[in-house]
Formats: C-alpha cells, structure tokens, sequence
C-alpha cells in the first residue's frame, strides 16, 4: 500500500546503493557537486564508513520503502581540535522528489542531531550557480561565510566555492 509517509532515519549500509545513485544524479546535473564522474557503490564505502561515528551520522528520508534523499555530517578538517566544533552538512534529493519539501526535512532533522552532538558552527559548502540550495539555506539563516571565486571548473565554465555557516 502507497502512503504519504516520509520517515527519516540513520542509513545502514543496505541504503548504500540507492544514496549511490542519487548522489550520481547530483552529478549529472552539474551543479551540485564538483564531483564530475560517477560513482559505484563500492568507490562510495570509505565515505559510508567516515560517517558510522554518532558525530557524523547519514540520514536517509524513505517513502513508500525507497531512500529518496539523504543528508548527513562530516568533521570539518577532521583531526585538528581547533575546529571540533565545526560540522558540514550535505544533502542530496533523488531529482523526481524535488519540490515536496524532502530537503527541508532532512536539514530540520541534521540541525537537531548536529545540535545533539555538540557542534557550535555548522558549514554548507556549495557551487555559487547552485541557487535553490543558496535559497534553502538562507530560509534556515545560514549566512555567506566565505567565497572561493572562480576556482571549480564544471565543463568551461568557472564557478564560485560559497561556504555558508550557521552558528547553532
């Protein structure tokens, strides 16, 4: 039976194909990322297991069974104390779910657990021609931290590295 429940919950490594193939979406659509080739499950498993720490957890929102999008935190500069209390969040949502609000959810449920964890500052770091996400991080007063200009080349074009921050 089809329902219109979304239910968030920590990914396990069965998930590990699925967020696969959505991240690999990000990438095709060439802005979502500076990652230009794709991925198999098995290149992604070093990332998977970086985040089985309780501080940096992967989120998976699921309907009707299938992972639709994820979310998850990753130490920024990991191994130097100065910045413990420093987190990234990343999120990505299968393309055919955009627009009903599965971001939304995913940043609203990574905010309270970075917040659980002990994480004073939280980074978005994203592509400047990416503005859907620039907008929805705004909604969540994230605020324009830092600007790398012009150093990504996606195909021939150059695009801006924005850091986004939010002190929680």
């Amino acid at each position: 039976m089809k329902t219109n429940a979304y239910i968030i919950r920590k990914a396990d490594i069965s998930d590990l194909e699925r967020l696969t193939e959505i991240y690999n979406q990000a990438i095709d659509a060439n802005y979502c990322t500076c990652d230009t080739k794709h991925f198999t499950p098995h290149e992604r498993l070093p990332w998977y297991e970086e985040h089985q720490d309780e501080r940096c957890p992967i989120f998976v929102c699921v309907h009707d069974e299938d992972a639709i999008g994820y979310s998850y935190i990753s130490s920024y500069r990991s191994g130097r104390g100065a910045l413990s209390e420093v987190g990234e969040i990343s999120y990505y949502v299968d393309f055919c779910y955009h627009g009903f609000g599965i971001a939304k959810r995913l940043i609203e449920h990574t905010l309270q657990a970075a917040k659980g964890s002990g994480y004073k500052n939280l980074l978005a770091i994203l592509l400047d021609c990416n503005r859907e996400s620039i907008s929805l991080l705004k909604k969540y007063k994230f605020e324009e931290w830092g600007v790398l200009p012009k150093v990504a080349k996606l195909g021939e074009k150059y695009h801006s590295h924005l850091y986004y921050g939010l002190k929680l």
